[in-house]
C-alpha cells in the first residue's frame, strides 16, 4: 500500500464557543475544508475528549487544529498527544499544525511555549516571509493572515527554522523538519468567522485595551494564507510503500 492511499489524520484539539461552533462548525471542520479534503479522506480524532489516534503509519499526513486550550496548561491529553507527535516526527509522517497545533508541535520537539511578551494578537495582520521554502514558492514576500492567539513559541526546537514573522510575533511560520510545518496564524479562518468572533468577544478584548470594532473594520480576505494547507498536502501526497 502507498502512503497516498491512507487517510489524513486531523488531531482535533478543541473548538470555538458553542455559538460560533453552531454557526460555523468546529475547528476540525475548518481544517478539513481548508485542506480541500472530503469526509472520506480524513480520520478526525478529538484528542481533547480523550480519544487517541492510531499509530502514525496508518496515515499519510497529520493536521493539528487550533484550540482554546493553552500548551502551558499541560493538560494530560495535550501531553499524550505531544508524545504521539514525537513518534510521528521520528517516523517521517508529514505534519502541519495551526496555532495550538503549531505550539504543541514545537513543545513536543523540544521548543518552549509561553505567553507572547508583545501581548495578544488578533485580527488580520501582515505576514513577512524571511526565508525561502518550497511551501512558499510563488507567494509574495508579504501577505495578510488571520491571527487569534496569546501564547507563542518563545524558543525554537532544535533544527527548526523561522519562515515568516509578523510585527507582534517572530515565529509565525516554522519549518520544524523537512516534513513538518506549522503556523501561528490561521490559514483556515475566514472573514465572517473572524468578524463574529470579534463581535462576541468585544467586551473581553476591551479589558485588554483592544478595540474589536476597529479590528473588525480592518479584516481582509487571506487567499495566500488559505492556500498553505493544500500546498502542503500536494507536496507530501505521494509516499513510499507502507505496510498495511
Amino acid at each position: 500500500m502507498n502512503r497516498s492511499d491512507l487517510p489524513v489524520l486531523i488531531l482535533h484539539t478543541g473548538d470555538p464557543n458553542a455559538s460560533l461552533t453552531e454557526q460555523f462548525g468546529g475547528y476540525a471542520d475548518f481544517m478539513r475544508a481548508a485542506a480541500g479534503l472530503d469526509d472520506a479522506d480524513v480520520h478526525v480524532v478529538p484528542v481533547f475528549l480523550g480519544q487517541q489516534p492510531r499509530a502514525p503509519g496508518h496515515y499519510r499526513a497529520a493536521l493539528i487544529t487550533g484550540s482554546p486550550a493553552n500548551v502551558t496548561d499541560r493538560d494530560p491529553w495535550g501531553e499524550e498527544t505531544a508524545v504521539w507527535l514525537r513518534q510521528a516526527a521520528q517516523e517521517g509522517l508529514p505534519m502541519f499544525g495551526i496555532c495550538y497545533g503549531h505550539q504543541l508541535l514545537a513543545h513536543a520537539l523540544g521548543g518552549r511555549v509561553d505567553y507572547n511578551p508583545a501581548g495578544r494578537e488578533v485580527g488580520t495582520r501582515q505576514l513577512e516571509l524571511v526565508a525561502d521554502d518550497p511551501l512558499l514558492e510563488g507567494l509574495p514576500r508579504t501577505f495578510p493572515v488571520q491571527t487569534m492567539h496569546e501564547q507563542t513559541v518563545v524558543e525554537l526546537p532544535p533544527g527548526a527554522r523561522v519562515l515568516a514573522r509578523s510585527a507582534m510575533d517572530g515565529c509565525q511560520l516554522l519549518r520544524l523538519a523537512p516534513h513538518i510545518v506549522s503556523t501561528q496564524f490561521h490559514p483556515e479562518f475566514g472573514v465572517n468567522f473572524m468578524r463574529e468572533h470579534l463581535r462576541q468577544y468585544a467586551d473581553r478584548y476591551a479589558r485588554e485595551h483592544i478595540d474589536a470594532g476597529v479590528l473588525a473594520g480592518e479584516l481582509r480576505e487571506t487567499p495566500e494564507s488559505a492556500s498553505l494547507l493544500r500546498r502542503f498536502l500536494q507536496q507530501h501526497s505521494a509516499g513510499a510503500a507502507v505496510s498495511a
